[in-house]
């Protein structure tokens, strides 16, 4: 089995002083560096995907703005894959599956942001395509949310969505047990 690791949408705009601040994006980004430097110490394939905004309307990640660029504590290598995407679902009019098949990657590792949208919607893609996926939620980010006039704080909505996939889609760890 040959796994990739797959960095969802960490990208400037959802940190400090971005345009869609997300909540504990600094200890996520942490944790998916430490990933990304075991990852790279063992030569193991690391592909990143970064979330362009195609609506002229749109108030983060809009092309060619600093929101957009991948943070700089998960910055890609030269020799890393970068799939620009355009909706939550990394796969959907990418390239992505087309570079994990020419990697003979059958296993995926996923960290990245926003767990309750493009972090859910690719893993449960990637599983629906067959891969065997890992989710380290630690590694993830999301915000507060409000429903029906219902406010769901960010670590609630982490638990739900992250209750979700785990099991039917992926395996949820903590990124210490993967480092371990």
């Amino acid at each position: 089995m040959k796994q990739a690791l797959l960095i969802i949408d960490i990208q400037c705009d959802y940190f400090p002083g971005g345009a869609m601040e997300l909540v504990g994006t600094e200890a996520a980004a942490a944790n998916a560096a430490k990933l990304i430097a075991q990852f790279r110490e063992h030569s193991h394939p690391i592909v990143h995907l970064q979330h362009i905004a195609l609506d002229s309307d749109a108030t983060f990640f809009r092309p060619d703005t600093k929101g957009a660029e991948i943070h700089e504590s998960v910055k890609p290598l030269a020799s890393e894959i970068v799939v620009k995407k355009n909706y939550p679902n990394g796969f959907r009019e990418t390239d992505l599956l087309q570079h994990l098949r020419e990697l003979d990657v059958d296993s995926l590792l996923i960290v990245g942001m926003m767990t309750q949208l493009c972090v859910d919607t690719t893993t449960r893609a990637a599983a629906d395509l067959g891969f065997d996926c890992t989710l380290a939620h630690d590694a993830c980010a999301t915000l507060d949310l409000e429903f029906g006039g219902n406010k769901v704080s960010a670590a609630d909505a982490q638990t739900a969505y992250l209750a979700g996939i785990s099991g039917a889609f992926a395996k949820v760890v903590a990124t210490g047990e993967v480092v371990a």
